[in-house]
């Protein structure tokens, strides 16, 4: 029998808006069904770093600071280079996410430095795998990926709001992430489980 999907949400969040993203990203993986681990990057601790390991998934967030992750993440990104070394997260699944104060603010490049940096780590990126919204007459702010990224989870909130101006859209998008990014674990499980079976019933 195989297990549940462990997921661990490693992120930064500056001023809580990202905090806010993060959570939906839980609430969405819990809801499909995994064991989550919510890990704030800029306080991590070593049992924090062995519960990414022993993770099936691994989702990267932060905010987009002048086009890029946030210092506080890429000094995380820094320090995993302990795990490269020993290939400890090899087949990981990975996924990422990200909030700005502009509809755009390039988070496009933020969501291409965590898939980078999972493609280093030679985990398997999942994307959002939605449809962009808001784009016609029919559309509405209220779509699920309203800003019409594809990469991965991407939210905005106004410069002049805190946290609870995080929009629900945004909100929203980001747990459909979180579940599918625990249904891709499910069948990477499923399958490693699958193949071993059949290599033992060959022996």
């Amino acid at each position: 029998m195989t297990h549940a999907p462990v997921v661990s949400i490693a992120y930064h969040s500056g001023y809580g808006h990202t905090a806010v993203v993060a959570e939906a990203v839980r609430n969405g993986a819990v809801e499909a069904g995994a064991t989550v681990h919510l890990i704030a990057v800029d306080a991590i601790d070593d049992a924090q770093w062995e519960l990414l390991d022993a993770s099936d998934a691994i989702v990267f967030g932060s905010p987009t600071y002048m086009g890029t992750a946030s210092g506080a993440f890429h000094v995380f990104a820094e320090a995993t280079s302990k795990r490269w070394f020993g290939d400890v997260w090899l087949d990981k699944v990975a996924a990422g996410f990200t909030n700005s104060g502009s509809k755009s603010g390039d988070k496009l490049h933020t969501l291409q430095f965590f898939q980078t940096l999972a493609a280093q780590h030679g985990m398997s990126w999942v994307n959002l795998g939605l449809k962009p919204g808001w784009n016609s007459t029919a559309g509405s702010e209220d779509d699920l990926n309203r800003l019409g990224f594809f990469s991965g989870a991407a939210a905005q909130t106004n410069s002049d709001e805190g946290p609870e101006g995080v929009h629900r859209a945004d909100i929203a998008t980001a747990e459909h992430l979180g579940r599918r990014v625990t249904e891709h674990a499910r069948v990477v499980i499923a399958g490693r489980a699958a193949l071993a079976d059949a290599v033992l019933v060959s022996v």
